[in-house]
C-alpha cells in the first residue's frame, strides 16, 4: 500500500526546546536518584554564585534539603545576589536558552542558559507543583511568585504573584522533587558543597541535609574574585559560518574594518595581510559577504600566526586563595599548588589549568567506610570553580590525572592524597548539556599533564620522606626493645659495668637513626634527585 506524502505530513508538528528536554532530561542531568538530586543543588547554587559576583558580593549561599517521603524532596537554595527585577523572573527562570551569559565571550559557571529552568521544570513533571520564587533587589520591594514552565511554548506560567514591602536583596528558590534520594557519598549534595567550598573560598555556604544537621563552610578569603572581562573570539578559532554570523549583525562598513574589529589579535596589518591572500575585494560590506569568500577569509587565517588570545576573560582560583581553601578543607600536612600559563585549544579557545595535591589531613578518600586507614587517592575535578561529580570515566581531567605514573613519584594509590583539577576557559567543552564531563582536547590533556607532573614531583618527594621516617623509627623502636637484654649479656661475657654497656648502645641506636644520619645517607635528597629524573623522561616521552 502506498501512502501519500500528504497522509505522512499531517502529523508534522514543530517542538520546543523544553518539551523536546522533558522528553530527554537525562541529558540535563537528571538520571537516576542520586544524581537527580544533586543536579537540582548543583544548577541553583551555581546560580546564586555567579549572580553574587557578578554584582561585586561576597556570596552567602544557604542550601536546605527536607525529605517529605521516600523519595520525595524539598530543596530550598537561597542567596545574597543583587536579586531578579520583576520583568525578568519568568524569563530568567521558566525559559530554556534565555539569560545574560551564552552570548559573552567570557568566563561563567552557567553558559546555556538552561539550569534554573531545569530545575523548575523537573520540579513540576515529577510533582505537579510549581517552584516558589522570592527575590528583592534592595530596594524596599519583594517580589513573590509561583512558577512554572509551559513545556509546548517554552515560555513561563507565573501564578499567585506578590508584592509587598522587605528590604530583602537575593533569591529564594523553593521546589518539591519526586524521584530523588538522598545518600551520602561521592556524589551527594554534601560532597558537592564540599568541592564547592575548595574552589570557592570566598562563599560561605550553609548546608542542612535531610537529617536536619547544619554544616557551614566559612569563607577562607575575603576578596572577591574580579569579573572576568568580555573578550573577542580569536581568529584562530573561526570556521566560515562563524565568519558570515559575525558579519551579518556587522556595523563596520567594509569586511577589512569588520575584521579589524571583531577579533581578538587582528591588527590592521593582519587584515591587510588577508586582505593580500584573498581573491575578492574586502571593501566590501560585511552582509554581502559570500560563503566562498568566508572560506578564503578562514584558509588565509590559517596560514597566518596570530598572538595567543588575552587571558583577562579568565580568572582562576589563584594559587594563593586555592592554599587557603585547601587548609580550610582538607587541613593537608603537606600541599602543592600549579597554576599553568594560558593555553589555547581548537586554534582560539584560551584556558588555564590548575592543579594541587595534597596529602594527609583529610585528603583522600576511605574505601571502607568504617576504616578511617583504608585510605586511596580522590581526584576532584572542576570546570570554571564548579565540581563535576559525575561521568568521570569520559571526562578529560580525569583521563590527564590517570595518564600520569604516581609510582615514578613514590606516590601509591594507598596513601591519602587528594588530587585536585580546577579547567577555566570562556568556553568549557562539555561533554553534554548535563555539564559533568570535558571533552577529550590534546591540548587540555597536555597542560594537565605538565602540571602534575610537577606536583607529583614535590609531593612524591615530601611523602616518600615521611614513609623513611616511619620505617626508620619503627627500626629504632624495635631495636630499642633489645637494648636493656642485650647490655645484660654482654656484662654478663665481659663483666661489664650494665648501666655503661646500656647508655653505650643507646647511644649507637640514637645516632645510627638520627634525622642527620638519613640526610647524610641520602635519604629525601637521593629521591628528589631520582624523581626529578624520571619526571623529566615522562616529559620527554
Amino acid at each position: 500500500m502506498v501512502v501519500e506524502s500528504q497522509e505522512i505530513f499531517k502529523e508534522f508538528k514543530e517542538h520546543s526546546v523544553a518539551e523536546f528536554f522533558k522528553k530527554n532530561r537525562q541529558m540535563l542531568g537528571y538520571s537516576g536518584p542520586i544524581k537527580s538530586l544533586t543536579t537540582t543543588v548543583h544548577e541553583l547554587v551555581t546560580n546564586g554564585l555567579d549572580a553574587c559576583e557578578a554584582a561585586g558580593v561576597a556570596p552567602d549561599i544557604y542550601v536546605k534539603v527536607e525529605k517529605l517521603g521516600t523519595d520525595h524532596m524539598r530543596l530550598i537554595v537561597e542567596d545574597n545576589g543583587p536579586g531578579i527585577p520583576k520583568k525578568f523572573v519568568g524569563k530568567a527562570l521558566g525559559t530554556m536558552l534565555a539569560g545574560t551569559k551564552f552570548h559573552k565571550f567570557r568566563q561563567s559557571r552557567g553558559q546555556q542558559g538552561i539550569g534554573g529552568a531545569g530545575v523548575v521544570m523537573y520540579s513540576q513533571i515529577t510533582t505537579g507543583k510549581p517552584a516558589r520564587i522570592v527575590t528583592g533587589t534592595g530596594e524596599g520591594k519583594v517580589f513573590e511568585t509561583h512558577l512554572s514552565v509551559d513545556t509546548k511554548t517554552n515560555q513561563p506560567i507565573l501564578t499567585d504573584e506578590k508584592e509587598y514591602s522587605g528590604k530583602m536583596r537575593g533569591t529564594r528558590i523553593e521546589v518539591e522533587l519526586k524521584g530523588v534520594l538522598y545518600q551520602k557519598g561521592e556524589q551527594s549534595p554534601d560532597e558537592y558543597l564540599r568541592r564547592t567550598a575548595l574552589a570557592n573560598p570566598h562563599a560561605k555556604l550553609t548546608y542542612i541535609d535531610p537529617d536536619n544537621l547544619t554544616t557551614v563552610y566559612d569563607r577562607a578569603v575575603s576578596k572577591i574574585p574580579p569579573i572576568p572581562k568580555e573578550s573577542q573570539p580569536h581568529p584562530k578559532g573561526l570556521e566560515t559560518d562563524d565568519i558570515l554570523s559575525y558579519a551579518r549583525t556587522a556595523s563596520a562598513r567594509s569586511v577589512k574594518s569588520f575584521l579589524e574589529t571583531s577579533f581578538a589579535r587582528m591588527s590592521a596589518q593582519k587584515a591587510k595581510e588577508i586582505e593580500s591572500r584573498v581573491s575578492f575585494d574586502m571593501n566590501k560590506r560585511p552582509q554581502d559577504l559570500q560563503w566562498n569568500e568566508a572560506e578564503e577569509i578562514v584558509k588565509a587565517i590559517r596560514e597566518m600566526t596570530f598572538i595567543a588570545p588575552p587571558a583577562d576573560c579568565l580568572v582562576p582560583i589563584s594559587e594563593d586563595h586555592l592554599e587557603k581553601a585547601l587548609k580550610n578543607v582538607l587541613q593537608p600536612e603537606f600541599f602543592k599548588v600549579i597554576t599553568r600559563p594560558p593555553a589555547v585549544y581548537r586554534g582560539g579557545v584560551p584556558f588555564i589549568v590548575e592543579v594541587s595535591v595534597a596529602y594527609g589531613g583529610k585528603s583522600g578518600k576511605a574505601i571502607n567506610a568504617e576504616d578511617p586507614t583504608s585510605e586511596r587517592m580522590e581526584i576532584m575535578r572542576f570546570a570554571n570553580r564548579t565540581p563535576l561529580l559525575f561521568d568521570a570515566g569520559g571526562c578529560a581531567l580525569t583521563k590527564g590525572v590517570q595518564s600520569i605514573e604516581w609510582k615514578r613519584y613514590d606516590i601509591k594509590a594507598d596513601v591519602p592524597i587528594t588530587v585536585l583539577v580546577n579547567f577555566t576557559s570562556v568556553y568549557v567543552p562539555y561533554t553534554g548539556a548535563g555539564k559533568q564531563a570535558v571533552a577529550d582536547e590534546e591540548e587540555i590533556i597536555k597542560e594537565i599533564r605538565l602540571a602534575l607532573m610537577d606536583t607529583g614531583r614535590q609531593v612524591g618527594r615530601y611523602v616518600s620522606g615521611q614513609r623513611k621516617r616511619y620505617e626508620r623509627e619503627a627500626k629504632k623502636k624495635m631495636l630499642l626493645r633489645y637494648v636493656e637484654p642485650v647490655a645484660e649479656a654482654i656484662a654478663d661475657l665481659t663483666g661489664a659495668n650494665v648501666k655503661l654497656a646500656e647508655k653505650k648502645l643507646l647511644h649507637v641506636v640514637e645516632t645510627k637513626y638520627s634525622e642527620f644520619n638519613e640526610e647524610a645517607e641520602g635519604g629525601d635528597e637521593s629521591n628528589g634527585s631520582e624523581e626529578n629524573g624520571n619526571g623529566k623522561q615522562e616529559e620527554d616521552d
